[in-house]
């Protein structure tokens, strides 16, 4: 007989998400991870987390962005802590690039309110900003960043406060099918449900076990400087900043909370194989390459701040060919719910997608469209389809 109505595995931003939607729905929940709460060896950490609508990648994300917004504002009433800044987010690019025609049309399909300029008027606005002469940029003052670890901390809070078992330290070893439940092979023994929700970041693949889903892991680095002129502070009305350039894309944050600017490039990232975290410290992580492109990108677009290196840090991106998420069902086991493949793009959604893999694990249905989110088009089959130990 089953425990647990549902058992949730990885209580990172997703997970952390399910957990509480589930949980506040009166589910009888369990929450598994291998690490302690908001920890800084997956994909959840870091800091910040850049949270936008006007969305370049395609405008079909933007009604799963309208609810993640009203999902984040419920979190913070909830839970009484801070976690969206509206700083605003100045997005700068050629004009047939990918980011400025990207961010038009998906203003221009769903009436976001946004606000174009030209290069000179943006260094006008905010001297530590700079661009090519030639491209253009947009202003979409609705967008900010997400405090992350705090958004982690507060889901899994509220899921206790609701209900939820959510254990940390405890090793999954694999799942498997047995009658129309779910058994989960953990260091601390066997736990049972009706249903599973995936949710293992980086760790997706060695969980899902029987099937490949094309998933690349990159580690990824992030960057904190040290202004050495004035006005890259939140407190400065300096905003979050994304640049399209010819050696690839790079963001940022402005410093707040007694932290330097954060930048990172979200290009590029050296691929990993199967995971294993005891490789590397995500405090130390190191990329001369990766660093001297950060670097370049500093002196040329952010005048001013200078390469006071504060310090850095490491995280991952865990990547589908098209870089559009796995939200689906297992297509061997219809009661395991799979959340994957995020593609470097996904924290800002963690709060809708957390709900709706408590809604596909419920009511076995979501009134959000996710069919491009599709499992079957990324599948390809493995030989034993009932045995998913890692």
């Amino acid at each position: 007989m089953a425990t647990w109505d549902v058992i949730v595995i990885g209580l990172g931003g997703v997970g952390s998400a399910a957990t509480y939607h589930l949980a506040a729905g009166g589910t009888r929940v369990l929450g598994i991870d291998q690490y302690p709460p908001a920890h800084d060896f997956g994909s959840s950490h870091g800091r910040t987390r850049i949270i936008r609508q006007a969305y370049f990648e395609h405008p079909s994300y933007v009604p799963l962005l309208r609810r993640a917004y009203q999902l984040w504002d419920d979190a913070e009433q909830r839970g009484g802590t801070k976690l969206f800044h509206r700083t605003g987010l100045v997005e700068i690019g050629p004009p047939d690039g990918i980011v400025i025609p990207g961010v038009l049309r998906s203003a221009a399909d769903h009436d976001l309110p946004i606000q174009r300029m030209t290069p000179l008027e943006v260094s006008r606005r905010w001297p530590g900003i700079a661009s090519d002469d030639h491209w253009q940029a947009v202003i979409e003052v609705n967008a900010g960043f997400l405090e992350v670890e705090q958004c982690v901390r507060t889901h899994l809070r509220l899921a206790r406060e609701s209900g939820a078992s959510c254990v940390h330290g405890v090793a999954v070893h694999g799942w498997r099918s047995s009658g129309s439940g779910i058994e989960v092979q953990t260091s601390e023994g066997t736990e049972r449900a009706a249903r599973l929700v995936l949710a293992g970041g980086p760790w997706s693949a060695q969980l899902l076990g029987d099937i490949d889903l094309d998933l690349r892991v990159l580690r990824k680095h992030q960057y904190w400087f040290d202004p050495e002129s004035s006005g890259f502070r939140m407190e400065d009305d300096f905003p979050c900043f994304f640049h399209e350039t010819a050696s690839g894309f790079y963001y940022g944050f402005p410093a707040f909370g007694g932290a330097g600017v954060k930048v990172a490039r979200h290009s590029g990232g050296k691929e990993v194989g199967r995971m294993d975290p005891q490789h590397w410290n995500p405090q130390h992580s190191d990329d001369p390459e990766d660093l001297v492109l950060v670097n370049d990108y500093v002196s040329k677009y952010l005048p001013g701040l200078g390469r006071r290196l504060v310090t850095r840090a490491g995280c991952y991106y865990t990547m589908t060919p098209d870089e559009h998420f796995v939200l689906d069902t297992h297509p061997g086991f219809p009661q395991v719910v799979v959340v994957a493949g995020l593609s470097g793009h996904g924290f800002k959604f963690t709060s809708v997608l957390g709900e709706i893999a408590s809604q596909l694990a419920t009511a076995k249905r979501t009134r959000l469209d996710i069919s491009q989110f599709s499992i079957q088009p990324r599948l390809r089959h493995r030989s034993d389809p009932n045995d998913n130990r890692t």
